[in-house]
């Protein structure tokens, strides 16, 4: 069963980031079940960073706030794990610094990913060059390694990173950390093109995109819409924001 390639296959999917954690433990665990239920198809689940050099103020601020209260990497599986039970068909793919998995060990990341029904890993900052030690151990585990590229990866590199890759591509808006911007750059056309040139796997865009305007401009474009920073942010409202956040995304999206 590949959850992720009939997700793609059946639609233009709306991927959901939150730091697990935030701003409660129950709270994000009620506001990731409604936001399922309004219709997100995959769910990131961020493993809280102390250093989180990807993402900006909004995320930063939640990492810390979950970590504060006792979150980690073991609690965050378990966290996957109830997700999993009560939305079979949903798309969890755990985002995460390379130093928590680290220290829990590769192989042993993954067997505990595998037994709670996660699909993928987005390995943050893992260098290509060093990937194949992520990459062994998640292959014989039936998890997909989601490949990152940004506006300023060469084409050549592009070629590298996407080579014998599976799941789908996470295709960076901009160059710099997660946020809401006004607006999205105007060439991720003509980059999601290059990528597409070099891979048969489906591309989805996010950094940036916390308004249905955003999500009409990235899904016109790519083969799936993420939005992270916007809806930790409804997050800490209450769940009927987050809700109500991922509804006004796919209402851009037309769907």
């Amino acid at each position: 069963m590949d959850r992720i390639a009939d997700i793609f296959a059946a639609r233009k999917p709306l991927i959901i980031f939150t730091s697990v954690g935030y701003p409660t433990e129950s709270r994000c665990e009620d506001a990731v079940c409604a936001a399922i239920e309004k219709g997100a198809d995959i769910i990131e689940l961020g493993v809280p960073f102390s250093d989180p050099m990807a993402d900006g103020p909004v995320i930063s601020a939640a990492s810390q706030t979950a970590i504060a209260a006792g979150m980690n990497v073991h609690k965050v599986i378990a966290f996957a794990a109830r997700i999993r039970s009560r939305h079979p068909k949903t798309g969890l793919v755990l985002f995460s610094y390379m130093n928590p998995l680290l220290h829990l060990g590769y192989d042993h990341t993954c067997t505990l990913l595998a037994e709670a029904g996660v699909d993928a890993i987005l390995p943050v900052d893992l260098p290509l060059e060093e990937r194949d030690e992520l990459l062994e151990p998640a292959r014989s585990h039936g998890l997909h390694i989601i490949p990152l590229v940004s506006p300023l990866t060469p084409e050549e590199r592009i070629i590298r990173i996407v080579k014998d890759m599976s799941g789908f591509v996470y295709y960076i808006n901009v160059a710099g950390v997660t946020g809401e911007r006004a607006a999205l750059p105007p060439n991720i056309g003509e980059h999601i093109a290059i990528i597409k040139r070099h891979t048969a796997l489906p591309v989805a865009a996010g950094f940036g995109i916390a308004s249905a305007e955003a999500a009409h401009a990235a899904a016109e474009v790519a083969d799936g819409v993420i939005s992270g920073s916007g809806f930790v942010k409804a997050c800490s409202q209450s769940t009927e924001s987050a809700a109500d956040f991922t509804a006004e995304l796919l209402r851009g999206m037309g769907r």
